[in-house]
């Protein structure tokens, strides 16, 4: 049976576990990827990443769920500017944060979603529609007209929903033949199409 990690020494030992699963994934895609090459780069024996992880699958979890929660950290003290925005800019500047996250340290993350979109399983989206719909929350709350719009629970789940994996799989895709650029504009006309629409108004 696994342990949860208590004592600094010990949460150290995990964070070093996730960072070396995210650098083995990154360069050699989860085909190739075990628990003793995630050890060896952890500097840690294979026995000690078996204190905290039951298996590979365990540790993929950490993985994807440390992103989250870095993509999570990364949003929230935008919120506050993002709010006095008008729609469309507000949501090209979250994905261009987004972006800027998931390029940073030689495009770890983006690598290890690129490999792991077979992974979905592991990648648990909640923290992350949590905080996008608190955004929407305060971003409604700031801009009351808005609450004319219809159904815009069911729309704010397609919208992030639709947004993050299509966003994710432009990144991931090298060849694309769509810009970065066109790609968020596009998201952001859409959402502000429906919005102009459904609430009866111009933003």
């Amino acid at each position: 049976m696994t342990r949860k990690p208590q004592q600094a020494r010990s949460r150290a030992t995990v964070d070093a576990i996730v960072e070396a699963g995210l650098i083995v994934l990154a360069r050699e895609g989860p085909e190739n990827v075990t628990t003793r090459k995630i050890a060896s780069v952890a500097g840690v024996g294979v026995g000690s990443l078996y204190e905290y992880f039951d298996n590979r699958e365990a540790v993929y979890g950490a993985m994807f769920g440390r992103i989250t929660k870095d993509a999570v950290a990364r949003i929230r003290p935008l919120i506050p500017a993002l709010v006095e925005l008008p729609i469309r800019d507000g949501i090209i500047r979250l994905l261009d944060a987004v972006r800027a996250l998931l390029e940073e340290n030689d495009g770890r993350y983006l690598y290890c979603l690129r490999h792991g979109m077979n992974l979905t399983r592991h990648y648990k989206l909640r923290p992350l529609e949590r905080v996008l719909n608190e955004l929407m929350m305060q971003y409604v709350l700031r801009h009351p007209e808005l609450m004319r719009a219809t159904n815009l629970a069911a729309m704010s789940y397609i919208f992030i929903y639709g947004g993050t994996f299509t966003l994710i799989h432009h990144l991931s895709d090298p060849e694309s033949a769509l810009g970065f650029d066109e790609l968020a504009e596009g998201l952001a006309d859409m959402v502000t199409s429906y919005m102009e629409k459904s609430a009866g108004m111009s933003l």
